[in-house]
């Protein structure tokens, strides 16, 4: 009898340890930190595809921890702090909000999927070589600010006064608002500069604009991203043509944009991400420049403006929205 007895504890001391061994590992975890979940959503979606193409199926492969800013610059540091605390193994977010990550860990691999001038802000030491923790991929929007504006004006040809939007507490589009603002007055252009730092000054900011402005320029971030439906909004009630970096603020109603893809910059980060962690140093892979540059123009917008799109300009355009 007591050796039954014996031989059922040791069945029940054995039990624990054999559940403890078919415990499933942690999956490799990523952090991504946007602006808006909404607005975001086709980038994120087109992140976790290519994820998905590399193997990287969420929930099963890998985690992901999302994390929405608002547009709100503080949110960066508490959300940067929560990943720490998580121990994700890699962040993906956008160059702006890199600075503020940074600051919480040299450690953990931040990969930015849209930098405006990653060298220039300081998010890398060179493009071949980022160093540190800190890699990702440039829309290199300073050096196409002239193009930008040159187009514009091929559709708004009495362009004399232009404002310039801009988010002040941010380094990277206060570069971009520079070259902007420069080749605005190579061209003979008047600047009004719009500066923001928060989702409340928006609104005023076009109230100062009422007759000093013939059409709008804006240097996207976070804070632009996620105001996107009011700003545009605003522009088409104040009737001002505007130009951005991004298509997808075209497909919601701006007049213009020349840029690279933000889709097709996400899904490379995805790339990114598979390199890391598989075991590549983030300061090892080099800052990717694009390599297609894409005009998009809505003419339901040109059209509620009183403005012709020139044939020859639409004849260009990578993507026409009617």
């Amino acid at each position: 009898m007591r050796r039954r007895e014996f031989i059922a504890g040791l069945g029940a001391m054995a039990w624990p340890i054999g559940a403890f061994a078919q415990q499933p590992r942690k999956l490799p975890t990523i952090g991504f930190l946007g602006a808006d979940a909404a607005v975001f959503s086709p980038w994120t979606a087109a992140f976790v595809a290519r994820l998905r193409e590399l193997g990287w199926v969420e929930g099963r492969t890998v985690a992901m921890e999302y994390r929405w800013s608002q547009g709100r610059t503080e949110r960066y540091t508490e959300i940067a702090a929560e990943f720490v605390r998580l121990k994700v193994d890699v962040i993906v977010t956008v160059g702006s909000a890199v600075p503020l990550v940074r600051q919480a860990t040299s450690v953990i691999p931040i990969v930015f999927a849209v930098g405006i001038d990653p060298v220039g802000s300081g998010l890398v030491a060179s493009l071949s070589e980022p160093g540190g923790n800190v890699t990702g991929l440039s829309i290199q929007a300073n050096d196409l600010a002239g193009k930008r504006l040159e187009l514009l004006r091929e559709v708004v040809p009495q362009l004399r006064r232009l404002a310039i939007m801009f988010n002040f507490g941010n380094a990277q589009p206060v570069l971009e608002m520079g070259e902007a603002q420069a080749a605005a007055r190579m061209m003979g252009l008047e600047v009004a500069p719009l500066v923001i730092q928060k989702a409340e000054d928006i609104a005023p900011a076009f109230q100062s604009l009422k007759g000093r402005a013939d059409a709008l320029y804006v240097a996207v971030d976070q804070l632009m991203v996620a105001n996107r439906a009011s700003i545009l909004a605003s522009a088409l009630s104040a009737k001002l043509p505007t130009m951005f970096s991004t298509g997808d603020f075209v497909k919601a109603g701006a007049l213009m944009s020349y840029g690279p893809s933000y889709i097709e910059r996400f899904q490379r980060a995805a790339d990114y991400v598979d390199k890391i962690l598989r075991g590549t140093r983030p300061g090892d892979i080099p800052v990717e420049q694009p390599t297609k540059i894409e005009l998009v123009i809505n003419l339901t917008t040109a059209k509620a403006l009183g403005l012709t799109v020139p044939p020859t300009l639409l004849a260009r355009a990578d993507e026409v929205i009617e």
